[in-house]
């Protein structure tokens, strides 16, 4: 734990548990700008490329902003507004229900679809390069600490 004192420039040693969550902190901001660095050129924030896979996860149904919500990774986002910025972009489109106006469903456009077949093989790199130090048994336990750790 001294490389983490280290980083936080502190000489008294942390709690063992405080030193966990902190180091997850900072591995977390690390893997966001890692990210980040490829989505900023697409003018997209990780909630927005978030959406857009869900999406198309759809294949071309369309899915109402709740159940967006349900499967954003981010459960603090604003989904009405991250998907607002979408349609301005016009990566997604809004479709009102004819029968029941207050019904909203939202749908990925070819735009939409393209931008990521773009962004796809930038993001997969960024993810093997973050995880590069790590071997792939490596990579199972640390997804089983995770859950682990949620649960």
């Amino acid at each position: 734990m001294k490389e983490l004192n280290k980083i936080l420039k502190t000489k008294n040693e942390l709690p063992l548990s405080r030193a966990s969550v902190i180091n997850i902190f900072f591995s977390n901001n690390w893997i966001k700008d890692e990210l980040l660095f490829e989505l900023k050129p697409h003018d997209l924030s990780l909630e927005q490329f978030n959406v857009l896979r869900i999406l198309r996860g759809q294949n071309g149904k369309t899915i109402n902003l709740q159940d967006i919500q349900e499967r954003m990774v981010s459960k603090m986002s604003n989904t009405t507004r991250l998907v607002d910025k979408l349609i301005n972009k016009k990566f997604v489109k809004r479709i009102i229900c004819k029968e029941n106006r207050r019904k909203v469903e939202i749908s990925i456009t070819d735009l939409g679809n393209k931008t990521l077949k773009t962004i796809d093989p930038l993001i997969e790199s960024a993810e093997k390069n973050v995880t590069k130090n790590l071997t792939q048994d490596e990579l199972l336990q640390l997804n089983k600490l995770l859950i682990k750790l949620r649960n």
